[in-house]
């Protein structure tokens, strides 16, 4: 949905899930190369230049920023497929877990 001047507004970033990957810049470094797309937390990330860097001072790598550390949606109903039905009902109840609930 658009704003009222026509562009998209901002989504919020849960700073818990922000991930980044890096990307390899143009003669990229093999340390560069064999992390590939893996994403990581933010907070996790590796500095650029990579520790492991052969050419720190020409280095061209970059983060590329993603609202999720999952690449794509990893539950059968997210992808568009249908919900499972249990033939035997919910097993779920209001109760909580503890005896005490």
């Amino acid at each position: 949905m658009a704003d009222k001047d026509g562009t998209k507004p901002k989504r919020k970033i849960d700073a818990r899930w922000h991930a980044i990957h890096i990307a390899a810049g143009t003669n990229a470094c093999p340390a560069a190369l064999e992390i590939g797309k893996r994403r990581f937390l933010s907070k996790e990330a590796p500095k650029l230049p990579l520790p492991e860097c052969t050419m720190p001072a020409s280095c061209r790598c970059a983060y590329k920023h993603h609202t999720d550390r999952r690449a794509a949606p990893r539950r059968w109903s997210d992808q568009g497929g249908a919900a499972r039905v249990r033939p035997q009902g919910e097993r779920r109840g209001p109760r909580g877990r503890r005896e005490d609930d």
